[in-house]
């Protein structure tokens, strides 16, 4: 199989891809001489949903150089990499925001460029509730094997909006009223003295730069995570789970 194909591996990112677009699914490979429960789960799972099923050997599965594969291998029909229900554009922004339902959750990451940061963080953006991620069409990791792997499905189900103009974009949020705050270390408040319990979105700028200059002028307010011990900050993907979950906290019945 080429790998020019796009490929999903990993337990939960294929069982994902199973449920949300089997008809995408060239053929589903799980090891031979695995049969554990969720190994035998995933191939019933193919069965049912019409999907071919082949075994490959471990050897096999080695050379493909997939990392941890965790026995389960997904190859999709042309160069499709993600469910089209789930990724927009720019020009999609104001439908989004109407179909939003409640007071909305919105995660802009400004130019994350590690797929496994990007992966963590739409993992927490999916378990959180989040309306829609954004990110940068240019200078930002993609959907790709490895983001679909460690988001374990959320790349498959959580809205992606990607954007050609992310300060324009954040004007858009604001101008429907959705109240920005930018993650910024040198902030003079922190997260958890601001009400989060409107429609708000969070910006979370890039591994080691923080976000940009614009990006930062755009934004309503800046505001950090208290830091206690000697470092003086976090990875972005840790940063943003505890930034979405005050969001969640706060408005919890």
């Amino acid at each position: 199989m080429s790998q020019k194909t796009a490929v999903i591996f990993g337990i939960h990112a294929v069982e994902s891809a199973l449920k949300q677009r089997p008809a995408e699914i060239r053929v589903l490979q799980l090891m031979e001489g695995r049969d554990d429960r969720r190994l035998s789960s995933l191939a019933e799972l193919a069965r049912n949903q019409g999907v071919a099923l082949e075994r490959i050997s471990k050897e096999a599965l080695k050379e493909l150089s997939l990392g941890r594969h965790q026995g389960a291998v997904a190859w999709l029909k042309g160069s499709v990499s993600r469910s089209e229900n789930a990724s927009f554009v720019e020009a999609d922004l104001p439908s989004l925001i109407a179909q939003q339902e409640g007071p909305g959750l919105w995660l802009v990451l400004d130019g994350v460029t590690d797929p496994h940061n990007l992966g963590a963080c739409l993992r927490s953006a999916d378990a959180a509730g989040v309306t829609a991620v954004l990110i940068p069409k240019d200078k930002s990791a993609d959907i790709t094997p490895v983001v679909s792997k460690v988001a374990c499905g959320a790349a498959e189900t959580v809205k992606l909006v990607k954007v050609t103009n992310l300060a324009r974009s954040l004007e858009t949020l604001k101008a429907a009223g959705i109240w920005v705050y930018g993650m910024a270390g040198e902030a003079e408040q922190t997260l958890y003295d601001v009400d989060l319990k409107g429609s708000v979105a969070i910006v979370m700028g890039a591994e080691g730069d923080g976000l940009r200059r614009l990006t930062r002028e755009t934004c309503d307010e800046l505001v950090k995570l208290p830091m206690l011990g000697s470092v003086s900050s976090l990875n972005v993907s840790v940063a943003t789970g505890i930034s979405l979950y005050e969001v969640v906290r706060q408005r919890r019945p």
